[in-house]
Parts: structure tokens; sequence; C-alpha cells
């Protein structure tokens, strides 16, 4: 797979000095990329990268910050209008420069923000400004939860999420997310789709520090509309992965179940690294009535200290009808990850039924 770093390509930086010299005639772009290709270059990795575009742009651009942060709202508008949304990533480094240069100018950044990120998302680049500063970020956030670009929305759910990937955390929010809560209440039944799997990934986060919060919401929310509860279910997700019994009620699962594992069998017992393997199983409801059966997979991964973590993932929840058995058949990759590394030794995988562990089998993932 090509290294996500490799995306700030010499196509790219065609494509970006171009849109800049439509804004800034006369930009310096022999020294600009002069400045990007130092001897550094070829050594960072993505992040690094996306910092050194920002520092760049802030040397390069004329003029104070206001007169730079006008050129790269200019720059983003013209994006939008040219389609390049599609490819939009590897322009992260416009937010990034707004993260560079614009600490000590709220006003300005903030204004550039609901703007550049209506092309690529300022959630990572909103964080600094959080840190310093979170009642007046808070107090704009809140606006922008009703503006008219969907965009701008989800950023204010995204940008303040306590446990962001990738973005600095912010301790405050994880301590008391009550700031975030008028954000959430205005979207909570939002049209656009991506704006509402933003709200319940911040309800994610907060589960993970306050899950009586969460309860709480459950509580206010729930049966609103269609939207609203997968909001609810999806924001939920870590806690139903805990099986919290709450959590379980308001679900309408039980901790416990009456059901029989069949056939639990894998098409291998040894892997080679960056291989897969297959398997299967069936269940069979055992009650006199229909139970609702919440399935996921466990595995019991390798870690690099030789112990084990579990991670699970989750097949389905469904009714099974009494005296039925439902079968299931699912690959599993051990290929790497950015988010997970595997290592090699003996990986149990078991199979999880309403929170409860109902049977095991092991592989060899080999050296």
């Amino acid at each position: 797979m090509e290294p996500l770093k490799n995306l700030y390509s010499k196509a790219f930086f065609k494509d970006l000095n171009s849109h800049i010299q439509k804004v800034v005639p006369g930009f310096d772009e022999k020294g600009f990329m002069k400045a990007i290709h130092d001897r550094n270059w070829e050594q960072e990795e993505l992040k690094q990268r996306i910092r050194h575009v920002g520092n760049a742009l802030h040397a390069f651009l004329p003029g104070n910050f206001k007169k730079q942060a006008k050129a790269i709202a200019t720059i983003s508008k013209n994006l939008i209008r040219s389609g390049a949304k599609e490819n939009s990533f590897p322009f992260i480094c416009l937010p990034d420069f707004i993260e560079v240069a614009g600490l000590d100018d709220f006003e300005t950044s903030l204004d550039t923000m609901e703007i550049v990120t209506q092309f690529i998302s300022c959630e990572f680049a909103i964080r600094p400004f959080l840190l310093k500063d979170p009642e007046l970020v808070m107090k704009r956030m809140l606006g922008w939860s009703k503006h008219e670009n969907y965009h701008v929305r989800r950023f204010s759910s995204e940008g303040c999420r306590p446990r962001l990937p990738w973005g600095k955390a912010i301790p405050a929010f994880k301590k008391d997310p009550s700031a975030i809560l008028p954000i959430l209440e205005n979207l909570r039944d939002d049209e656009s789709e991506f704006v509402r799997k933003s709200v319940a990934n911040n309800i994610n986060d907060i589960a993970k520090d306050h899950p009586s919060i969460v309860l709480q919401l459950i509580q206010n929310w729930k049966g609103k509309s269609k939207r609203t509860d997968w909001i609810l279910k999806h924001g939920s997700r870590t806690l139903l992965r805990k099986a919290d019994p709450e959590i379980y009620r308001h679900f309408g699962l039980s901790g416990s179940h009456d059901c029989e594992l069949e056939n639990f069998k894998t098409d291998t017992k040894k892997v080679l690294p960056g291989g897969e393997l297959n398997l299967g199983f069936g269940l069979k409801n055992r009650s006199k009535a229909e139970q609702l059966f919440r399935v996921e997979l466990g595995v019991y991964y390798v870690k690099s200290s030789g112990g084990v973590s579990r991670k699970l993932f989750k097949i389905t929840e469904r009714i099974v009808d009494s005296g039925e058995t439902v079968t299931f058949k699912r690959k599993l990759s051990f290929k790497d990850l950015t988010t997970r590394k595997h290592y090699p030794g003996r990986h149990r995988i078991v199979v999880v039924v309403n929170g409860v562990e109902t049977g095991a089998t092991e592989i060899t993932l080999l050296k």
C-alpha cells in the first residue's frame, strides 16, 4: 500500500501552486518548493509533512496573518468551485496553516476556518484554540451547529470531540463535557448522515468517561425520530461492547441468553503474516420464545509484549425465533493496519452473544 505521506506528490504541489498563483500573483513558487523539499522532507511522515507545508505557507504567503488568511480562504473557495473535494485530503495543510500562524488572532482564524472547513475539515486545527480559550471557541461552535452548510455543522461536533483520533485531546471536555451537549442537541436530528455520524462519534467519546451522561441522552432523546435513535445506538457502541446492563436494557437486550453454538470452525489453524482465514458457526435459539441476539466476534490479539488484548467485531443484532438456527460465515484478516500491527503467536477467537463468550477456538499466526 502506498504510504499516505506520498499524497504530497509533484502533482499535488503543481495543483496547489496553480491555485495559489491565481490568488497571489507573483507567489515565489521556486522558493516555496525549495523550502518544502529540504534535507528532512524524505524522512518525514504524514503529520510531519502536513506541518512542514503549513509552516512553508506561513513563510511564503505575503503580508501579515490577516492577509495570508484571506488568501487561504479564497483558495479554499476556488477549490470548492473547481470540484476538487473528492481528492481534498492533502489540502489539510490549509487548516494546519491556520493552526501554525493564527493562535494570536482568534477572530480571523475562526472566520477563516468557517470557510476552509467547507472544503477540508478544520477539526484538528481548532484543537489548540479550544485548549487556549474553550469558552470563546465553543460559543462560536454552537453557532456553527445551526449553519446552513452541513460541513460546518459537522465541524461543530467533530472539532470538539473529547477524544478525536489523531487530534489533540481536550482534557477539560473529558472531565466535563457539558459544554458539548447544546451542540449535540442542535444536531441530534440533522438531515445529513455525515453530521449524524459525527454526533454519534462524539457521544461515543463521552461514553468512555461519562456513561451516565449518555444514559441521560438516551432517556431524553430515544423515540424522537429514527435518525436520532440511530445516533444513540451508534454512539453507545463502546458501552454495548462492554455489555453495560443499563445500556442493554435501553436497547432491548438481555445480558443472558439461551442459545447453543454449533460447528464453530476455521479453515486453518495456522496463518501466514498478512494472511486471512475463513470461519463459520451456527447459533440455535433453545428458548421457547424468540430472543434478541447481539452477536460479536472477539479476537485476543497477541501484543508486542507477548500478552493479549481482546478486540470485538460486531456481526449482527437480530431477533431469532424459538428453535431457529442462524449460520454465520466470516473472513478474518491478519494484514497490518495503521491502527493495528499483528504479532506472531497463539490467537484465541471467541463468539460473544449478548456480552457472554459462548465458544472459542485458537489459531497460530506464524512468524
